[in-house]
């Protein structure tokens, strides 16, 4: 699928680490929301992505920001992953149906069932303002914090 800036971002409503339900919509009105996809949980450059964030967590998650990560792992995988690295911030399962949220937003590799490294920024009204699809390669924080700072 393919997303224009401007315009309305997919929603979604699946697990977090702690099979509670986490919807897009619920953060409509609220707070703008920075989505991170990453292949997989416990490997080396998603693991050193998402601490990059946890150590700097207050320019990307406060009042007006809510930063979520997303991965095709289970729930359960994410519980562990999040509990071990000391994530203050959701980490929701796109495990099934397999891939559908990754989908959603173009970031899924079919061929290795994972969601590829995609980023966007979503507005409070739930409109699409930014995005950052590096497929395989680290992303940069100073590219969110430069789309964080253009809302």
């Amino acid at each position: 699928m393919t997303l224009s800036i401007g315009q309305p971002a997919p929603d979604f409503e699946i697990p977090n680490q702690h099979l509670e339900k986490v919807s897009l919509s619920s953060f409509k009105g609220k707070k703008n929301v920075l989505l991170t996809f990453y292949p997989f949980s416990f490997t080396g450059t998603c693991t050193g992505e998402l601490c990059e964030i946890r150590d700097d967590l207050s320019a990307f998650q406060n009042d007006d920001v809510q930063v979520i990560a997303i991965s095709c792992d289970t729930p359960f995988a994410q519980r562990l992953f999040a509990e071990k690295e000391g994530y203050q911030f959701p980490v929701l399962s796109d495990f099934w149906p397999h891939g559908a949220v990754a989908k959603s937003y173009g970031v899924f590799e079919e061929s290795k069932g994972c969601a590829l490294r995609g980023s966007f920024l979503i507005d409070k009204e739930g409109i699409l303002r930014w995005e950052l699809k590096n497929e395989w390669a680290a992303r940069a924080n100073a590219d969110y914090k430069a789309a964080i700072a253009s809302l």
